[in-house]
């Protein structure tokens, strides 16, 4: 464990964050969490980011929990409220992923589990390569979920899926995570990192101030009624039509050209 626990890139305009426990296959320690709380924190409060990716080095996206921390005893100190309001704070990574300002992207290169499963979820979109595995874990350890796997699951495959993946803990292979529409895309392993690259570059030069806002649009489209979303469209699109990038594009369509956007 250390500071090596979590690796930070900027490529251009695209904030590479990448879980490095390859050893062993990445399961979350305390320092990588609280890296990835920092990282999301400061990428997506920076101008100069546009979208942000997260994977896992070597064979394995995220292995979830450390089981093997979990099998000799290791226990948090301090009462059963303590505990709770700690494991708490550190599932904040998946709302900042999930409704963050700016688009992630979920490099799946291997297994997500369990905790794991939940960090790829959070995620707008999710490329996986042809090795990637996906399973819920979490009854196969006496565990009941965390990381908001329940949360994602239910949206994404509906109520009775959800449960049947949380009760079954089934590993999903990368042909059952497309037909479930857990992957927006599944790609061969060696071309893995370069498809999503280009679709996080494409994405970071697009208009960053709109891009936020539809990412709020998306979320409440999801959680709150169509009343809810009417009124988060008109707050948003009159905020977007103030700003340099939607100026930028009006010129370049009466000029025929294409935009270039500056992220403001």
């Amino acid at each position: 464990m250390g500071e090596t626990d979590l690796l930070t890139r900027v490529e251009g305009a695209v904030a590479l964050l990448t879980m490095n426990r390859a050893d062993a296959l990445n399961a979350l320690t305390r320092p990588m969490m609280a890296g990835l709380w920092q990282a999301l924190e400061r990428y997506g409060s920076d101008p100069e980011i546009g979208c942000i990716v997260l994977t896992g080095a070597g064979r394995a996206f995220c292995a979830g929990g450390d089981v093997k921390a979990m099998a000799s005893g290791e226990k948090n100190l301090g009462t059963f409220e303590a505990k709770a309001a700690d494991l708490r704070s550190r599932m904040d990574i998946v709302r900042l992923l999930h409704a963050g300002p700016k688009p992630t992207i979920a490099m799946v290169n291997g297994v997500a589990a369990g905790a794991g499963l939940g960090l790829a979820l959070a995620c707008d979109i999710r490329i996986a390569g042809a090795s990637a595995r996906m399973t819920t874990a979490f009854a196969k350890v006496g565990l009941s979920g965390d990381f908001g796997g329940t949360w994602f699951l239910n949206r994404l495959v509906g109520p009775a899926r959800a449960r049947e993946l949380y009760f079954t803990s089934d590993i999903l292979d990368a042909p059952r995570i497309e037909a479930l529409n857990l992957a927006n895309r599944v790609v061969a392993d060696e071309m893995l990192e370069a498809e999503t690259m280009m679709l996080a570059a494409r994405i970071a030069s697009g208009p960053r101030v709109a891009l936020g806002y539809m990412k709020r649009n998306a979320n409440v489209a999801v959680t709150g009624t169509l009343s809810d979303l009417l009124d988060a469209e008109a707050i948003h699109m009159t905020r977007c039509r103030e700003t340099e990038d939607h100026r930028e594009a009006a010129t370049a369509f009466v000029e025929k050209r294409k935009p270039a956007f500056r992220g403001r």
